[in-house]
């Protein structure tokens, strides 16, 4: 299928409009943006939405169906100037169908005997308060791929096989050391991500206990999302700046008075000077030494 290029929104079709909810226009007025394209393709029928469902035992949710049927997928860049030269820089990214697949169980080196993923599992990874059970390798997940990420991780619809079709679906991330991280509970909620992050490098690693790179952070503060994880990436900036605190690297270097005798009273610094002159004087002329002028 053939997909058409479309370099801006202004004079296309109203329901890509509506399908970006205006991102566009914000990318085109940010400063130093060009080529926002857009790759149209032509809305998934219902049989092949119907052939995936029976492929795979899997129910698809009703947010993602209603979503194949406007388009087969998402694909828009945009990129940036730098030294006058186009660089692309934001991807948001949704899989054809086609490229729904279920994420393979081979092996992860060619050896023999090698491991699998299922070997990678971590049976220490259950359910809490925050997030939900983590996916698995093994037969109690199905796991399609939705965006490759630029090779940076795997965004993930997961199901839970606990019936021969599985229905329950949620959308994790899987990083590049593959442990698993909690997006959201529907499609539509992550592809309202996905928009308001504006495809942004890494964006998906804001939603993870260690953050976005420190070159991802820089083009966040350069094209702020329209809203982002902000506690994951605000509370850290402290590590990244240098406090300067005066009171103590400016420490007052004078020396501190010797501590007085007991029962004594400090002279002013003018009469203890003067006394002691005084007396140096008396001592030096009473030993009779003569003084050379």
């Amino acid at each position: 299928m053939e997909e058409k290029v479309l370099p801006s929104l202004g004079n296309t079709k109203p329901h890509l409009e509506k399908l970006t909810l205006g991102i566009t226009r914000i990318l085109e007025a940010s400063p130093g943006v060009t080529k926002v394209k857009i790759m149209e393709k032509e809305p998934a029928e219902r049989h092949m939405i119907a052939s995936w469902e029976l492929k795979n035992d899997c129910a698809m949710p009703e947010d993602l169906k209603n979503f194949y049927l406007m388009t087969n997928g998402f694909h828009m860049v945009w990129s940036v100037k730098l030294d006058d030269q186009p660089v692309p820089l934001g991807c948001l990214m949704i899989n054809s169908i086609s490229h729904l697949t279920q994420l393979t169980q081979s092996a992860v080196y060619t050896l023999p005997n090698s491991p699998t993923l299922e070997d990678l599992d971590d049976e220490e990874d259950e359910a809490n308060e925050d997030q939900p059970e983590k996916p698995h390798f093994d037969s109690r997940s199905l796991i399609f791929e939705l965006d490759s990420c630029n090779g940076n991780g795997k965004v993930c619809l997961v199901y839970r096989k606990t019936s021969p079709v599985a229905k329950e679906s949620k959308i994790w991330f899987l990083d590049r050391a593959l442990y698993w991280h909690f997006l959201t509970d529907s499609f539509t909620a992550y592809y309202r991500l996905l928009i308001t992050h504006l495809g942004l490098p890494q964006w998906q690693y804001a939603f993870t206990n260690y953050g976005v790179s420190p070159q991802a952070k820089q083009w966040f503060n350069m094209y702020k999302p329209i809203t982002y994880n902000t506690p994951v990436l605000t509370e850290e900036t402290d590590y990244f700046v240098n406090k300067l605190d005066p009171s103590k690297v400016f420490k007052n270097k004078t020396k501190t008075s010797a501590p007085t005798k007991r029962g004594g009273t400090p002279n002013p610094p003018g009469s203890q000077k003067g006394s002691s002159s005084s007396s140096s004087t008396k001592s030096s002329s009473a030993s009779g030494n003569p003084v050379r002028k």
